[in-house]
């Protein structure tokens, strides 16, 4: 029987990657995205359902799950890609942004997970795919909402595995480090208010070394997608999988330092005083 993954947040970079990866794998595939209609690769494949889920729609978190099981029969594995990454000072930052960041992120991925449960339930089986980041471990300057969701997916996902595990499902995180997608556009969402000038030297020196940084260092979404795969299809009970090369480094990095060492290099690296 072929196996199947449902992908949250399918319509570009890792998401959209990992749709085609495992497809050409000979997997089913339920690729869910907020805007399906816009959807044109995808949709030609017979073995592809590209459908509406909305991770802060729970409507449409429930639709996508039936209509997957209504196409395929089974869902094997899920893969809580949707996210985007929050960036600013926190003072800068509106409430609005702040819980969205959260929903979308944390809850999102929760209610998702939720969502399935039932069914890998009653078959004793099935993966949870969780993806966290390297900035799960580690953080940058300006990444208080971003990395403490991603803080979040690691310690939930932990403790999930725990209680999962006699039930015969697996949860799989994937630290990635940056991906060479559409940063600085819809996946980044940076407030800030000028007039509050105490903080413009953080934000220049940020803006200036993140995004050259994540096109000198990150890996193509397709790299990513072959971690994911692997992690999915490798039969083993291991919890967290570092993919790229970047995030392999500053990981490695973060394991051998302090912390005052590895704040020191941080601030070193965007030109920040102590």
């Amino acid at each position: 029987m072929k196996r199947t993954i449902l992908i949250t947040g399918s319509s570009s970079g890792l998401g959209r990657a990992s749709a085609q990866l495992f497809h050409e794998k000979g997997w089913n595939v339920i690729a869910t995205m907020r805007t399906p209609d816009d959807e044109t690769a995808l949709t030609g494949y017979d073995d592809v359902l590209v459908t509406r889920l909305d991770v802060q729609d729970a409507a449409s978190i429930e639709s996508a799950v039936q209509a997957g099981l209504a196409r395929f029969g089974h869902i094997d594995v899920l893969m809580n890609n949707a996210g985007y990454g929050a960036y600013g000072p926190l003072e800068a930052t509106s409430m609005d942004k702040i819980r969205r960041q959260f929903d979308v992120n944390v809850l999102g991925l929760l209610e998702t997970t939720k969502a399935l449960l039932p069914h890998f339930r009653a078959h004793r089986s099935g993966t949870v795919v969780n993806v966290s980041s390297m900035g799960g471990r580690i953080t940058f300057p300006l990444g208080t909402l971003y990395h403490g969701t991603k803080f979040a997916v690691e310690g939930l996902s932990e403790a999930l595995h725990f209680e999962l595990a006699p039930l015969g499902v697996r949860v799989k995180i994937i630290e990635p480090g940056g991906i060479r997608t559409d940063f600085g556009g819809r996946s980044f969402d940076f407030s800030n208010d000028p007039t509050m000038t105490e903080y413009q030297p953080v934000v220049d020196a940020v803006l200036a070394g993140l995004s050259p940084a994540m096109a000198e260092e990150g890996s193509e979404p397709d790299v990513i997608a072959r971690a994911v795969y692997d992690a999915v299809t490798d039969d083993s009970d291991t919890l967290r999988y570092v993919a790229g090369a970047d995030a392999g480094r500053l990981l490695e990095t973060r394991r051998a330092a302090d912390d005052a060492t590895f704040f020191a290099g941080i601030r070193a690296q965007f030109g920040l005083g102590a």
